[in-house]
C-alpha cells in the first residue's frame, strides 16, 4: 500500500510541473517609495488611470497587465513586460521616488 501512494505523489508532482511549465509567465516588480510630496500628487491614482488607458505617462508604453498594491509610503507595481517596467522605473525616478526593482 505504501508503494501505491508513492506513485500517486510522483504523478501529482509531474502533473503540477507540466502545468506550471505551460502556464507560468515571468513578471517584474518595482517598489516605489513615496515621500509626502508624491503622496499629495496622488501617484497611485495616476497609475490606475495609466493602466486603464485614460492617461499617458511620458515615454512609458501602455502596460495593460499592470498590477498594483498601495501601501502607506510605497506603491508596488508588477507586469510581465520588462521593457515597459524599465521605462516606468525611469518615470518614478524622474518624479523623485526611490525605487527597488526585481528583474
Amino acid at each position: 500500500m505504501a508503494e501505491g501512494s508513492v506513485k500517486r505523489i510522483l504523478m501529482a508532482k509531474k502533473v503540477a510541473k507540466n502545468w506550471l511549465l505551460q502556464n507560468v509567465e515571468p513578471h517584474y516588480r518595482i517598489v516605489a517609495y513615496l515621500s509626502a510630496d508624491e503622496r499629495s500628487n496622488n501617484i497611485p491614482s495616476l497609475l490606475q488611470g495609466f493602466r486603464n488607458g485614460k492617461l499617458k505617462l511620458a515615454s512609458v508604453p501602455p502596460i495593460p497587465d499592470l498590477g498594483m498594491k498601495v501601501e502607506f509610503d510605497s506603491v508596488s507595481v508588477w507586469s510581465s513586460n520588462r521593457e515597459a517596467m524599465l521605462k516606468l522605473d525611469e518615470w518614478f525616478q524622474s518624479k523623485g521616488c526611490e525605487t527597488i526593482g526585481v528583474w
